[in-house]
């Protein structure tokens, strides 16, 4: 009879790994994890053995009974696994360098999961995550799969939508993020309050909050009005505070994402800037990760660093942790995930995939009833979905015309013209990691 639970982690090399090994580590009770299987490829090889290293000091320092296995060989690592973690990134972070910048070229932000830049991580993405369902098929057809792998909602409409297999789950730290900075601002604690959330990843708005099942949301809005004169709500994104006017209309919670539509020009030019100076957000990455990893090599480093916080994995195990210890444990809690939108928001089909509030049960994700997003906001969120579902067609049929018409309807490019231009040098630049595409000659 198997003892305890085996998890596969499919790009175990990642800087975010120590995340998840804390999280698990602090779940001892009612998770019981005996083996922790990283995956990664030979470009990542060296990472994965400072991860592993790593690992094995965190579970000894923390007497946890999980045994961490390093490999490249993914189909052996999958074999009857219970939980499948998914966090890679095709091409490594200067494939996103390339999504930053070669949009910025044409007067266009690249935004890596909503604009051109995340088109062209979903077209590299997408048919790898295919083949891992494949292999998950072969090896542990009874597996959840729990993918913070970029574009995280995209992906999941993809997978959900054309692969067949239904145990998928997409799952992002932002709503987590947010719901802790409110309960700060509010001074409540984080287990009394309860934001409803609906839209797509990235594009998801805070509807309803609640503190021990009082509705405050308006109570919110209106310090969200004060906290937004002269201050930052996300360190990540430019000081460019909403008025108390447009907060009060909005009337919800908004994703920081929701700065690169509202304040377009502000963005594009802050942007670019950035990109002169080599700030950028793939090179600043670039920079936090070789300074994660000399951290990670210490041997005596045997706890997850607080710089990691720094890399954007904030609360990263809290999410995928409780995520999978929910699924486990059949716990009907209520978490933010990526799912079958199933009757949940009246602003999508049922067939597609919505970032939502979900009671979380052994059989999956059960969408709360949030009724129809607000009127001023469901234009933009739907224009999103109709980009998601063309990218992932495009990327499963190598399909040029419809990855143009994704990108023209993009509402970060919006001019056929300016699209071609794009999408044939994003082509070129990411020809090695777009098998089946024919590329043009620019």
């Amino acid at each position: 009879m198997k003892k305890g639970i085996k998890i596969v982690t499919i790009g175990g090399g990642s800087s975010y790994t120590p995340e998840l090994i804390e999280g698990l580590i602090k779940r001892q009770a009612t998770l019981p994890v005996r083996e922790l299987w990283l995956v990664d490829i030979e470009e990542g090889q060296e990472k994965l053995k400072i991860i592993a290293a790593l690992a094995e000091r965190m579970v000894k320092k923390a007497k946890a009974p999980i045994e961490i296995h390093a490999t490249l060989d993914r189909k052996e690592a999958l074999k009857d696994a219970d939980f499948v973690t998914t966090q890679f990134r095709v091409g490594q972070l200067n494939a996103r360098d390339k999504d930053e910048k070669i949009p910025l070229r044409y007067g266009v932000l690249g935004q890596e999961t909503n604009g051109p830049g995340g088109l062209f991580k979903a077209l590299r993405t997408i048919p790898v995550l295919f083949e891992i369902i494949e292999d998950c098929k072969q090896q542990c057809p009874n597996a959840w799969i729990i993918s913070f792998t970029n574009p995280a909602g995209l992906n999941a409409e993809a997978v959900l939508r054309y692969s067949g297999w239904k145990r998928f789950i997409g799952l992002c730290n932002s709503p987590t993020v947010i719901g802790h900075r409110i309960a700060g601002l509010m001074g409540i604690p984080n287990e009394d309050l309860r934001i409803d959330f609906a839209g797509l990843n990235h594009m998801v708005f805070g509807l309803h909050v609640y503190n021990r099942g009082v509705d405050i949301t308006s109570q919110v809005i209106e310090v969200l009005c004060q906290y937004n004169e002269g201050k930052e709500f996300d360190k990540r994104f430019e000081n460019l505070p909403y008025t108390p006017d447009f907060m009060r209309a909005l009337h919800c919670i908004p994703s920081p994402y929701l700065r690169y539509y509202f304040f377009k020009d502000e963005m594009l030019k802050h942007a670019q800037a950035d990109a002169e100076r080599g700030e950028n957000r793939a090179q600043v990455v670039m920079r936090v990760e070789k300074e994660l990893f000399e951290k990670y090599a210490d041997i005596h480093l045997d706890v997850k660093p607080k710089e990691l916080e720094q890399r954007g994995g904030a609360y990263y195990s809290d999410a995928a942790c409780s995520l999978i210890d929910s699924l486990y444990n059949d716990r009907r809690d209520i978490q933010v995930v990526n799912t079958l939108n199933q009757g949940g928001c009246s602003s999508f089909a049922d067939d597609e995939v919505v970032e939502i509030s979900s009671v979380i049960t052994r059989e999956g994700p059960r969408p709360l009833t949030v009724g129809r997003l607000p009127i001023h906001i469901e234009g933009i969120v739907r224009q999103i979905k109709s980009f998601e579902r063309l990218t992932a067609q495009a990327a499963l049929n190598h399909d040029y015309a419809t990855a143009l018409m994704a990108m023209t309807i993009n509402p970060q490019v919006m001019d056929e013209n300016i699209a071609r231009q794009i999408l044939d040098e994003m082509l070129k630049a990411h020809r090695q990691y777009l098998p089946g595409w024919t590329i043009p000659e620019v």
